[in-house]
């Protein structure tokens, strides 16, 4: 009798034994702390009074603090999320042209307590131009181009639906001597902006239907147009419906009155073709017709 008592104690401690090894550990996380006083600052790269928005890089320097975060989730307003622990970067908005985006910081605390701000911000970020476009416009830095006076369609017109001087096309050396004179500079920036410059030596050809837009009146002929001084020029996908077979797809405007070495009224071109040394250019003039002009780089 004894002997089966000590046997079912043995047997109630193994069990005891067993159950308690299998026991789940607790753990604890401690205090569980909101995140609180959340701030959030922006800095767009190149804001001054001349470019409000930036200087179009894209770049944004956003810094997130709050007490007791251990992280942040930073949500950048253009379908991208990115999870800072630090809650300082530098990001780079992509999208060309000048947009509103709302910036949301969520910080985290323990247990996953979430604290949240949000702010707008506008940001300008410029087309980033091909860098062979770059190459050949500029050299590297800067570089001069004039009339291609010597070419067949150095000066031409066609339907605006067309990539080609169908109606006329300049036999070589035959325009106004005004028209020949000019020397355009292209250059570059560090951060590979493109301006141009323009010397007409004080006089510029005008198609006739175009001399109002620039202040004069009277038909095709040498104006006393200004060019405008240096002029940033803006860059984009072409929005014609040329194709890689007859352009590069690529085309900029020229603020002010837009005129490069013969003025149509137009002041966005499309540049058809660029080399090293070679150039052709296709506008839309004041008249609806499709204009065209040839340079090459100055000897």
């Amino acid at each position: 009798m004894i002997k089966t008592i000590k046997s079912a104690g043995i047997l109630v401690l193994a069990v005891l034994i067993i159950f308690s090894g299998c026991k789940k550990q607790e753990y604890s996380l401690g205090d569980i702390k909101t995140p609180s006083g959340l701030t959030l600052t922006t800095a767009i790269a190149g804001v001054d009074v001349a470019n409000p928005n930036g200087n179009g890089t894209g770049n944004v320097t956003i810094t997130a603090a709050a007490s007791d975060a251990l992280t942040y989730n930073i949500d950048f307003g253009d379908g991208v999320t990115r999870v800072v622990p630090s809650g300082t970067l530098t990001y780079k908005y992509t999208n060309p042209g000048t947009y509103n985006y709302t910036i949301t910081v969520n910080a985290i605390g323990t247990a996953g307590v979430t604290t949240t701000i949000s702010k707008m911000i506008t940001v300008f970020v410029a087309f980033e131009i091909p860098a062979n476009i770059i190459a050949n416009l500029t050299n590297g830095s800067s570089r001069i181009w004039i009339t291609d006076r010597d070419a067949t369609g150095h000066f031409g017109v066609g339907p605006s639906d067309q990539f080609a001087p169908i109606w006329y096309a300049a036999p070589p050396n035959t325009r106004e001597a005004c028209a020949y004179d000019d020397e355009i500079t292209f250059s570059k920036d560090n951060l590979n902006r493109i301006s141009m410059t323009i010397d007409n030596k004080g006089t510029s050809f005008s198609i006739g239907a175009a001399s109002g837009f620039y202040g004069f009146s009277g038909g095709d002929n040498c104006y006393a147009i200004n060019t405008g001084g240096t002029r940033m020029l803006a860059f984009m996908d072409a929005t014609s419906a040329s194709t890689p077979a007859n352009s590069t797809r690529i085309q900029f405007t020229v603020p002010g009155n837009g005129i490069i070495n013969f003025g149509t009224g137009g002041t966005t071109y499309e540049i058809l073709s660029l080399t090293a040394t070679e150039m052709h250019l296709r506008n839309i003039g004041i008249d609806g017709n499709s204009w065209y002009q040839k340079l090459k780089v100055k000897p």
